[in-house]
């Protein structure tokens, strides 16, 4: 048991430092390169991640302020919805199976 939650850790903080690279406000975009639907798919995914580098570095945000508009909007929404909504379901399906013990 002690080996397999230190795999887990290890696995966790090596996602953190690889999803740490594409954060908004790293400076990638630019007038010339704003970010769109796929980019706001991938933020709100990371957005918790952002959120607690954004805590050590002040450049760092949990939205990107270039982006195209609308498209970014919705990809962003879209990822955070169905991210938060998915965890809700899995714990309701947990709590089911265990009041049926």
């Amino acid at each position: 048991m002690k080996k397999k939650v230190i795999v887990i850790s290890i696995l966790l903080i090596m996602m953190v430092l690889m999803l740490s690279g594409c954060v908004p406000g790293d400076g990638k975009a630019n007038t010339d390169n704003l970010a769109g639907f796929i980019w706001g798919i991938w933020h709100g995914w990371i957005a918790p991640v952002s959120l607690i580098i954004g805590i050590f570095n002040k450049s760092i945000h949990i939205y990107e302020s270039l982006n195209t508009g609308w498209w970014y909007d919705f990809g962003f929404y879209i990822a955070i919805i169905s991210g938060f909504g998915g965890l809700s379901l899995f714990r309701r399906k947990n709590r089911r199976r265990n009041d049926n013990d």
